[in-house]
């Protein structure tokens, strides 16, 4: 019966001294995405943080903290390339004014070239294009906003 006692001792200590380390181990995962997200290294952060979700599955305080930061990691991303596709567009939709007005006139006087008329349509295309873009990540931003909110 005392060899049982001692050995079921010895295996509560093991777990428990198990069970620390893997938190620790996971508080440095954590740790590693949040400095990697704040370098602005968001894909390397996203991966460390899957890494913790499936390395350590019973870790659940780190687990719910890397919840956050994936949500303010996939926030950051989504608004650097809000920037980009917002400067794009501003830039497609004066060089289509431009265009259009100038294919216009040259539509009223007859001396339009269909080369002419295919780029300004590849233009409206493309500034569409990227009108669908901005819309998806504007989505995405407002969506990420209101998950925060109700955590």
């Amino acid at each position: 019966m005392k060899r049982i006692l001692i050995l079921l001792t010895g295996v509560i200590l093991l777990i428990a001294c198990h069970t620390d380390k893997t938190k620790e181990e996971a508080a440095e995962l954590l740790q590693l995405a949040t400095t990697q997200f704040e370098q602005k290294q968001y894909d390397a952060a996203l991966l460390s943080l899957d890494s913790l979700r499936r390395a350590y599955p019973k870790a659940i305080e780190a687990r719910k903290q890397a919840i956050t930061l994936k949500q303010n990691i996939e926030l950051a991303r989504a608004e650097a390339e809000l920037a980009t596709i917002d400067q794009a567009l501003q830039k497609a939709k004066a060089d289509y004014e431009q265009l259009k007005k100038t294919s216009e006139a040259h539509h009223r006087k007859g001396t339009a070239t269909a080369d002419e008329l295919t780029r300004t349509t590849q233009m409206r295309m493309y500034r569409d294009s990227l009108q669908v873009q901005f819309d998806v990540q504007c989505a995405k931003i407002k969506y990420i906003h209101k998950r925060q909110k109700q955590e």
